[in-house]
């Protein structure tokens, strides 16, 4: 059966970013690295052409393309978060390699690859049969920059300003 695999494009650096990337959680790895057999536009013969990860479990390609391209908000990569430890494990990799935080859980790689970490708890507020207790959760979470789950719960009781 055919699959869909992301395929990142990086320049001359794949494979360290596929290291990053399966050091942020569990159920991680590389599989393969293939190197260019000849000299060509992504690099040098012996150089690394795509390195194959699982991230989560998901299986991605990081793939030396030979030239810088800038990745845009029309595509992000989710992390589907346990709990706020590892929302804040991951936001804290992300920071101490080089990524920049944005708005609603959104943070950039040193790559430009936009990620949302997100906590589980925000998809059962915001999936909510009471929509007045996840308006107020997606309110809350609008004007945050990394999402606290505590806040979010605070918002979807009611117990804080949204």
């Amino acid at each position: 059966m055919s699959k869909v695999t992301p395929c990142l494009w990086f320049n001359g650096d794949a494979e360290e970013a596929a290291n990053f990337y399966v050091s942020l959680m569990p159920d991680s790895k590389i599989l393969k690295v293939q190197r260019n057999v000849a000299d060509n536009p992504s690099g040098k013969e012996g150089s690394v052409l795509v390195a194959e990860f699982t991230l989560g479990g998901q299986r991605l390609v990081a793939l030396n393309g030979g030239m810088k391209m800038e990745y845009t908000h029309a595509l992000s990569l989710q992390i589907d978060c346990e709990d706020q430890a590892q929302v804040d494990s991951i936001w804290e990799a992300f920071l101490a390699h080089g990524g920049r935080e944005e708005q609603c859980g959104w943070i950039r790689d040193r790559w430009g690859v936009a990620w949302q970490v997100v906590p589980r708890a925000m998809f059962q507020f915001l999936g909510s049969s009471d929509r007045a207790a996840a308006k107020r959760a997606m309110q809350a979470m609008m004007k945050m920059v990394k999402l606290d789950v505590e806040a979010l719960r605070q918002a979807y009781e009611g117990k804080s300003a949204a």
